[in-house]
């Protein structure tokens, strides 16, 4: 009995981890905060020189 029950615990905790790496992220990827700097000043550049053009 105990030994089955330790398979049964093994193979299940196997399937639980697959099934967790196939499931989608929640959580969005980290952006640190110098590179969102970057990304508004690169975002406010563009948007200055597009009226003008």
């Amino acid at each position: 009995m105990n030994r089955r029950k330790k398979i049964k615990q093994l193979l299940t905790a196997h399937a639980k981890k697959a099934s967790a790496k196939l499931a989608p992220k929640s959580k969005p990827k980290y952006i640190s905060k110098a590179d969102r700097l970057k990304l508004d000043a690169e975002a406010g550049q563009d948007s200055t020189l597009s009226p003008e053009s």
